[in-house]
């Protein structure tokens, strides 16, 4: 092992010069997790938000397919938190976005262990029956699915344009002593984007790209996820 390197792992027939390389990559990987949670420390560490405005009522389907209405504030259930997901599918819209797709269903499996320490729950504009008929397509039986068709919860939190567009959004809540606020919205969306850069504002719970940027072409310039693929 040289003198510069940070263990003692090896792979089959790797050359000095791969060795090197990938020491040096090795030490900017380390930097990287360091940023990260400094980030990380910087987000938890914001002083507290603005409180919601409104109580906002969302539609919900129920277990015997009845509509229910449910205020924000009882979607923290027992928890202090609460993520909301804003997922790009409006009425006006023929289909659900495939990239909010494509996160959904990362999110449906990890959806069952995230509601253990917060709530996490999914909002989209169109009419729930609309939102609950394409989770039953796509196979989505852990994500808590909400519509907010009658309230302005997207336009107030970066899920909706003010030509009535519908935007991808993450936004976390907090409850403290009976009141809500809002914590964080992922705003790197409407900020600028580097030359080359998907707008990153929500890859760190998208693991489409993660896995993506550990292989030798990386994220693709020419391919976005879709619904389906032809097999």
């Amino acid at each position: 092992m040289s003198e510069s390197s940070l263990h003692q792992f090896r792979l089959p027939n790797e050359t000095s010069d791969y060795r090197a390389a990938r020491d040096s990559l090795l030490a900017a990987e380390i930097e990287l997790r360091r940023q990260t949670e400094k980030v990380a420390a910087m987000r938890r560490d914001l002083p507290p938000g603005g409180p919601v405005r409104e109580d906002y009522v969302f539609d919900e389907l129920g277990g015997d397919g009845s509509v229910r209405q449910v205020p924000l504030s009882a979607l923290f259930g027992d928890k202090d938190t609460l993520a909301v997901y804003s997922f790009m599918y409006g009425p006006a819209m023929e289909n659900a976005c495939p990239s909010c797709t494509a996160v959904l269903d990362s999110l449906n499996g990890a959806s069952q262990h995230v509601n253990q320490p917060i709530s996490f729950v999914v909002v989209a504009k169109s009419p729930i029956e609309r939102i609950a008929a394409y989770a039953k397509e796509r196979g989505w039986s852990h994500l808590r699915l909400l519509s907010s068709a009658s309230n302005a919860f997207n336009r107030d939190y970066g899920g909706e344009t003010e030509s009535g567009g519908q935007m991808p959004a993450l936004n976390v809540f907090t409850r403290k002593d009976g009141t809500v606020r809002h914590f964080y919205n992922a705003e790197l969306l409407f900020a600028p984007w580097d030359p080359g850069q998907h707008p990153r504002h929500v890859d760190v719970i998208w693991p489409v790209w993660g896995l993506l940027d550990f292989t030798p072409s990386g994220r693709p310039d020419d391919w976005e996820p879709q619904r389906s693929y032809d097999t």
